[in-house]
């Protein structure tokens, strides 16, 4: 849990509110080529489908032409119920942080983390063990912490490169109960939503109801889920509302007619195709019409429920026979899926029906003036972690999309030579009109930093006056709180109503104090900490 500085303040607002063109050209290409074999494949009239190829072939074009050379960031997400088991000594396979391109942003979705009354409410003073070992392993590789919400037993855990952290801004979570008639948190979803460059950006993770029969239930879970989660944001009160949304977790949905010897010998003969008809999910996505308006690939991975705990064996326990309880092995299915959205515009595009040649899928917003294309680059599982009784599901995806832009609110910087021998000075500019506070802070972090609140020192910002657009203001940090033995580290003000870090400096080193080097003061001698 993080904490944010606590000081007796005053407060007042202001009220101001690579991947080349050919790549994202050839992707919108392939699509209408592809929908233009339909079209001649559908139309009887040769009049007909000679208009139709000469529209289509025009409209292809016109969006070839039209979009300009876009960004592109890679993201990497997680989903696992963890079955209220403690984590494995070691999540860096599942994390894939040596896979090129790097990635950029980390979304991680857990369900059934351990939560019983005195746990949970230690992990809301502290952070879980869940998270310290995602935080502990991404830290040294550059990534923090932009939040995390958490509801009983659903965690969702959001990072991103610290390169990127002036420009998420408006961060927002909430979270809705589904479960004991809407009252119990064991089930529902945990949402977080915020700007990516300019583009709003929600994930959502979900626990759905279990069991067989209630496929029904589970899609009127997600449906309720979607309809009513809210955030303060007037243009984007609602999860459907962002331009694009991810939602992954333990959907619970089940393979259903099959019998468990038809499930197993197929899944040993790698055949999972002929699983795919009678995938719960597969089947209400052809009913409802808000599930056809997510995508999803294919599953070309095997089902991740249920194991043997530290095994890659499907549920082996045998029959009970004493009043027939708990005797049923469990089948094997896909609970645990990642699904993702971008917002519609217009009249719904044509879908790909054939799910088995799906094998990368794109989708993009073509009236959109800022669109953003999506592209799933893999979708699977780990097979390796046997803590639970499912499996960890992984997706990794680029989003190509124009930054709406890329200078950040506030410069921030070092000022002269700083160590813990005297008061060192920083200057800050508000590069942009937003909503500052007296609130906000500038903070001191080490290199590697784990979150927002994971800072060795701060200051806020000046309290009298709020500033002026390009005003340079110049403030001082208690030397007393400056670290002893000096090391590299970086300034980030903080923005109170924005709920992030909005301007970055550069990393800079903070020279070893005089009382260090007469002392000859170690880290041991400063707590352990590198002070």
């Amino acid at each position: 849990m993080d904490f944010l500085p606590d000081s007796p303040r005053g407060r007042s607002d202001s009220t101001g509110s690579s991947t080349s063109q050919g790549s994202r050209s050839k992707t919108v290409l392939r699509q209408r080529l592809s929908q233009l074999m339909t079209c001649i494949e559908d139309l009887s009239s040769d009049d007909e489908a000679g208009e139709e190829v000469s529209r289509r072939l025009d409209e292809a074009f016109q969006l070839c032409g039209r979009f300009e050379p876009t960004d592109a960031f890679r993201l990497h997400m997680v989903t696992w119920n963890v079955a209220t088991a403690e984590p494995p000594e070691d999540v860096t396979s599942l994390l894939h942080l040596d896979a090129l391109p790097l990635t950029d942003l980390y979304a991680i979705g857990l369900q059934e983390v351990r939560a019983t009354p005195v746990k949970f409410m230690s992990d809301l003073i502290w952070e879980d063990s869940w998270s310290h070992l995602f935080m502990n392993t991404l830290a040294p590789r550059g990534f923090v912490k932009v939040t995390s919400v958490r509801m009983q037993g659903l965690l969702l855990l959001i990072f991103a490169k610290q390169m990127h952290f002036p420009y998420i801004r408006n961060i927002q979570s909430t979270y809705i109960r589904t479960g004991v008639f809407g009252y119990w948190g064991n089930k529902g979803g945990v949402s977080v939503r915020f700007s990516f460059y300019g583009h709003m950006v929600c994930f959502l993770n979900c626990h759905l109801a279990a069991h067989m029969g209630n496929a029904l239930q589970r899609v009127d879970e997600l449906e309720y889920i979607l309809e009513t989660q809210e955030f303060d944001m007037f243009d984007t009160p609602h999860v459907l509302d962002h331009k694009v949304v991810f939602c992954l977790g333990d959907l619970n949905f089940r393979i259903q007619d099959h019998g468990l010897h038809f499930l197993r010998s197929s899944i040993n003969g790698g055949r999972f195709n002929l699983l795919w008809s009678k995938d719960q999910l597969i089947m209400m996505k052809k009913k409802e019409p808000f599930l056809q308006e997510f995508e999803e690939g294919p599953l070309h991975f095997q089902p991740t429920y249920k194991f043997d705990r530290k095994s890659d064996t499907y549920d082996s326990r045998s029959p009970k026979t004493w009043l027939g309880l708990n005797g049923k092995k469990r089948k094997p299915a896909w609970t645990d899926r990642i699904l993702w959205r971008v917002k519609p515009k217009g009249l719904p595009s044509e879908d790909d029906d054939d799910e088995d040649e799906k094998t990368s899928t794109s989708t993009v917003n073509e009236e959109d003036e800022d669109p953003i294309l999506v592209t799933q680059n893999s979708y699977t599982s780990d097979m390796s972690y046997g803590v639970s009784d499912h499996k960890p599901v992984i997706a990794a995806f680029t989003m190509e999309m124009r930054k709406c832009w890329d200078t950040p609110l506030v410069s921030v910087s070092p000022l002269g030579v700083w160590s813990a021998d005297e008061n060192p000075l920083l200057t800050y500019t508000v590069l942009e009109d937003f909503m500052s506070s007296t609130w906000d802070w500038i903070a001191l972090y080490k290199v590697g930093f784990k979150s927002a609140t994971d800072y060795e020192s701060f200051s806020w910002v000046r309290e009298n006056d709020l500033p002026e657009i390009d005003e340079v203001i110049q403030i001082s940090m208690e030397k007393e709180k400056i670290p002893l033995l000096g090391g590299e580290f970086v300034l980030g003000y903080y923005s109170t109503n924005l709920q992030s870090i909005v301007g970055l400096s550069a990393d800079f080193q903070i020279k070893e104090s005089q009382r260090a080097a007469a002392e000859g003061l170690t880290p041991e001698d400063v707590n352990g900490i590198n002070k």
